[in-house]
């Protein structure tokens, strides 16, 4: 056995073998899906072998740097900064970044990662430094697109993009947050008092617009409680009118039937007769009504015969009729 793996070790044949088969790996690559592999030319730049199954030419060319290409998340650790109002604020913060260009990562800069953080960190607190503690507060997406923008203008020749940029926590120093805190009382006791107002203002607009309304309501109702009073008096007074002029109808019909027969009745030699000792009684009656109220009665003085001639015209014509 030692023989045979003497004999191997000793045969010119096998190490040509073991060169050939080695040269052959140092010349082929796979490269995997978003990754970049960065090769150099006898230490010179010359391209990056992209996902798949790639060709070197051995011990000529190598591969100098494996840049991934997928976006990564970089932590920018807590870092003191100084508002415009001179107020130092603990503030920290996440980024994330791709490498667009594996072979400027590999050559513009020697780690594109601290670079970035560091940048990060020096864009904060420009940022910071530019507006007052409430704006810090109230504009954390001011704060991330200044950042963003700086960063992006800075990190173009790095073959680095920066994608997003959030800061996670703004911590001002013990005294600013009792302050805060005090304010943030305030605010929600001056909010409470206000709704409270609110909430008594709409309650009387409320109940006052509901007075308005029962009295609307009211009127309303008197008003077609009116309406149908003033309706039923004229429908009385219609049917009032229309039962008076009936009834003259009817006595206006009476008497003319009724003088209809004393006119054919008077019309006979006997109605005339009647007629006469009518006539001749009434006027008896009337000379008798005036001297019951007068003393003195003043005739022209042919009343007598008059009335004499009447009586004897009314005997005969009674005369007549019992016959």
């Amino acid at each position: 056995m030692d023989n045979i793996l003497l004999s191997l070790l000793t045969n010119p044949l096998v190490w040509v073998t073991i060169v050939i088969l080695y040269t052959l790996k140092k010349g082929v690559y796979f490269v995997p899906q978003n990754r970049g592999y960065v090769v150099y030319t006898l230490g010179k730049y010359t391209k990056t072998l992209s996902a798949g199954l790639n060709f070197l030419i051995p011990y000529v060319q190598t591969v100098a740097a494996d840049r991934n290409l997928k976006e990564q998340s970089l932590e920018i650790i807590s870092q003191p900064a100084i508002t415009k109002d001179n107020i130092t604020l603990d503030i920290d913060g996440i980024l994330f970044m791709k490498v667009i260009d594996a072979a400027a990562a590999t050559n513009n800069i020697t780690d594109y990662k601290t670079s970035v953080v560091q940048l990060a960190m020096t864009s904060m607190r420009n940022a910071i430094g530019s507006m007052e503690l409430d704006e810090c507060f109230q504009n954390r997406d001011a704060i991330n697109a200044q950042i963003l923008g700086a960063m992006t203008e800075a990190t173009a020749p790095w073959g680095v993009m920066v994608t997003r940029y959030e800061i996670k926590d703004i911590t001002p120093p013990q005294t600013i947050r009792e302050d805060m805190e005090k304010q943030m009382t305030a605010e929600r006791e001056k909010r409470s008092v206000i709704l409270t107002a609110e909430g008594v203002k709409t309650s009387a607009i409320t109940e006052a617009e509901g007075l308005k309304q029962a009295r609307v309501l009211d009127a309303e109702a008197a008003k077609a409680e009116q309406v149908l009073a003033a309706q039923a008096t004229k429908e009385s007074q219609i049917l009032e009118a229309t039962g008076k002029a009936e009834a003259i109808r009817l006595v206006a019909e009476a008497d003319a039937s009724a003088l209809d027969v004393v006119g054919s009745a008077a019309n006979t030699e006997q109605g005339k007769a009647a007629v006469t000792l009518t006539l001749a009684q009434d006027a008896i009656k009337a000379h008798q009504a005036i001297a019951n109220e007068s003393t003195i009665v003043l005739t022209d003085g042919k009343t007598g015969d008059n009335i004499a001639n009447t009586v004897a015209q009314a005997i005969a014509v009674s005369s007549s009729l019992k016959l």
